[in-house]
């Protein structure tokens, strides 16, 4: 069965902008979904590197598509549930026929939006959300990155919560969780995250949930840089499947959609039209954020013993060939650039290829879609109407993009 992307399913991943966390705590900024699973999946990832250094090639991959599709499963159900308070659910989830009629339903509902990623899609979802969590080194992954990045939401709570007689009893709960995860490579860092390599690399890219987009425009909802992280990277893992992407090309769209905006812990989110003012102004940008890069993230994470976390963040942000956006493929050792057409003959796990176009056309559809739901949502502004603009004459006239139907697909928004 072909896949065939379709708006639902664009917007079904947009929502969890709209869904609040720890809405019975005093916050001292909305926390939402989406930000929470893209913090997830970076700690995933994180591990999901490390915890695969002695594997075989094939042993590897598997594991980074297991972790790479069962969070993205996880990321849907919580659509769903997410107004469940947690002790609720896990009462829930301890009696085994409950949890199986609550998972039904929870597909059931989601059936309509997925249904053009096909039947074994939703088949492998009820599978995995049906399994015990400690199933398995990805289950256990993903795991114990969802408790690492819960807790560091607690963690901007606690100070301003000392009231809340549950405040113990939650914090209690997080470490003693954590802890039966230690034989897990990185548990130990993550639990230490103030004092330790991977637990400060961590800790910074929650940062990315302070930084709004767009942010002299009103929007609702508002999005944060790390939101937007995990949108472009649920939507590459997507359109991957549509142009039958192989499957390291699958995982590597996710990953580089997962990171592609990482510098902007270091720039701020700079908008285009001051990046693109003049060729040197955009240069500077670029080299400053490269200097920055190597300085905060990426030289700390080598020094630390973390060589192959580094390796693989340079490669997603195309730091070889001058772009995140540049389609890639490594040969001999050594990365290339190929140009967009060259990817489909080129699309073999072998080369460890990457998408360029593809993955601009995700930040871009992004972007298109917080203008189109915050226009929609009552907020007009000339700033988001430009931005409509701009996306789609950018596109206008070409039927495909990067062998997406980008023409059909923006007319779903008309």
């Amino acid at each position: 069965m072909s896949v065939i992307i379709r708006k639902s399913l664009l917007e079904l991943v947009f929502s969890g902008a709209f869904m609040k966390r720890w809405n019975d705590k005093l916050r001292p900024m909305e926390l939402v979904e989406v930000d929470k699973q893209a913090h997830k999946m970076i700690v995933a990832w994180v591990l999901f590197v490390i915890n695969s250094r002695d594997m075989d090639v094939a042993r590897r991959r598997a594991l980074g598509e297991s972790i790479v599709e069962g969070g993205i499963f996880d990321y849907l159900y919580r659509l769903v549930i997410t107004d469940i308070k947690p002790p609720v659910f896990y009462r829930i989830k301890e009696n085994r026929e409950d949890y199986r009629k609550l998972t039904s339903w929870v597909v059931s509902e989601l059936a309509p939006r997925l249904q053009p990623l096909g039947e074994g899609f939703l088949r492998r979802m009820g599978e995995f959300l049906m399994e015990p969590e400690e199933k398995g080194l990805a289950r256990r992954i993903l795991r114990a990155a969802h408790l690492y990045a819960s807790w560091s939401e607690f963690k901007l709570l606690k100070s301003i919560n000392t009231m809340d007689h549950e405040l113990k009893e939650i914090e209690q709960s997080f470490v003693d969780r954590l802890e039966d995860l230690r034989d897990i490579k990185g548990v130990d860092e993550l639990l230490d995250d103030e004092n330790t390599t991977l637990g400060r690399f961590a800790r910074m890219c929650g940062r990315l949930r302070f930084q709004k987009r767009w942010s002299q425009t009103p929007r609702v909802p508002e999005t944060s840089v790390l939101g937007h992280m995990f949108i472009v990277a649920a939507y590459g893992w997507f359109f991957s499947q549509e142009v039958g992407a192989c499957r390291a090309r699958q995982q590597n769209n996710f990953f580089a959609g997962l990171v592609h905006d990482l510098p902007e812990l270091l720039t701020r989110d700079i908008i285009s039209p001051v990046k693109q003012s003049a060729p040197e102004i955009a240069e500077l940008i670029r080299q400053y954020e490269l200097y920055e890069l190597e300085k905060v993230v990426l030289a700390p994470l080598r020094d630390g013993g973390y060589e192959d976390v580094s390796e693989r963040m340079a490669y997603f942000l195309g730091l070889e060939v001058g772009s995140e956006f540049q389609a890639t493929i490594v040969r001999d050792g050594k990365v290339l650039a190929v140009a967009a057409d060259e990817l489909a003959a080129n699309n073999q796990d072998s080369l460890d290829p990457k998408d360029g176009e593809l993955l601009k056309m995700c930040d871009r559809l992004a972007a298109f879609i917080e203008a189109h739901t915050a226009l929609k949502n009552g907020i007009s502004s000339d700033q988001l109407h430009q931005a409509l603009f701009r996306i789609r004459n950018h596109y206008k006239g070409r039927t495909t993009v990067a062998g997406v139907q980008i023409n059909a697909l923006l007319a779903d928004f008309d």
